[in-house]
């Protein structure tokens, strides 16, 4: 129907946005820079999920935001120039979620529609690239040609499973959730491609994991506390 193809159009668009940001900054060392943007996300759907979808917060939370919202503007500030990188990043993907949040599809229909909507324009993109001897894909080793076709399995499953939450729990709570990427992505970027990381982005990184750790305690005891 009309409404569904116009959603996910809009779903396609804000991926294809993020992927191709994202495989651009890890082919330019970025990827410290790239955890930074997966660190701001979780808030852009915390706040999407509070004024767009009306999802309250218990006050832990909102305290926990606040301070992972200081380490965000610490972070961002320490680089001296405008985080372009890392916001188009917690944009796209937080605005993803969103739409997902209200598609009206399963996770396996709705990415199957986003990858028909988005093969037409990809197949452009590459034809040209080896038409006019720009293309790698064909001329790499065939090593190389097996990895990057896994990566589409390594992109595909967890958004598979990204698109089925997104339409089960609260988008707050994805949010939060959320935190695991760009964990692993600084863990990737200091202690395995070796980028510089000083005390300065440690504070900041520090007050993001020191929030991380307020909303497990406030889970915990959300969980276990009497209900009234």
């Amino acid at each position: 129907d009309p409404v569904t193809r116009r959603t996910h159009l809009l779903s396609s668009a804000l991926i294809a946005t993020n992927w191709l940001v994202y495989v651009w900054a890890v082919a330019a060392g970025r990827v410290i820079e790239c955890s930074l943007g997966y660190f701001i996300n979780p808030l852009v759907s915390i706040a999407l999920g509070v004024v767009v979808l009306k999802e309250r917060l218990r006050p832990l939370q909102w305290a926990a935001v606040g301070l992972a919202t200081l380490a965000i503007l610490w972070l961002a500030a320490s680089t001296g120039a405008f985080p372009w990188l890392s916001i188009l990043l917690a944009v796209s993907f937080g605005s993803y979620g969103l739409v997902k949040k209200q598609a009206q599809v399963s996770g396996v229909q709705g990415l199957g529609l986003e990858t028909v909507l988005l093969f037409p324009a990809a197949l452009l993109v590459i034809g040209h690239a080896e038409a006019t001897g720009n293309g790698h894909f064909l001329s790499a080793p065939f090593a190389s040609q097996w990895i990057l076709v896994t990566t589409g399995l390594a992109t595909t499953i967890p958004l598979l499973f990204f698109a089925g939450a997104a339409r089960r729990i609260p988008l707050s709570q994805v949010g939060f959730l959320q935190y695991i990427t760009p964990t692993m992505q600084f863990l990737l970027g200091v202690f395995l491609f070796r980028e510089p990381f000083d005390h300065t982005r440690l504070l900041g990184f520090s007050l993001i994991w020191l929030s991380l750790g307020l909303l497990a305690l406030e889970s915990v005891w959300a969980r276990f506390s009497p209900k009234p």
